[in-house]
């Protein structure tokens, strides 16, 4: 009887690990969305982005300032989304 409870234990982690790694890979192709928004955006849409800014390009704020903000945000972010799927799934390290 330790044997099939066993193997249906051992069944349920694997669903669950399945399902984790679902779901990470989903927060991390979003975040790689907006990480390539972020990157490649401002790089076509500069011109549009043409309006001064404390006297500089708007363009240039973002490219040089914002863009490292929305990086460290997104670390943030998914450090974030890990560490909560982990306890959602059961998974998590620290007990």
């Amino acid at each position: 009887m330790t044997v099939v409870a066993d193997d249906s234990s051992a069944a349920a982690l694997a669903r669950r690990r399945q399902a984790h790694w679902r779901a990470v890979r989903r927060w991390t192709g979003g975040l790689l969305l907006v990480w390539a928004g972020v990157t490649f955006g401002v790089a076509f849409e500069a011109r549009a982005l043409s309006f001064n800014f404390f006297g500089w390009p708007f363009s240039f704020w973002v490219g040089a300032q914002g863009a490292v903000l929305v990086y460290l945000l997104l670390v943030g972010v998914y450090a974030w989304a890990a560490r909560r799927l982990d306890e959602v799934h059961d998974l998590d390290e620290l007990d």
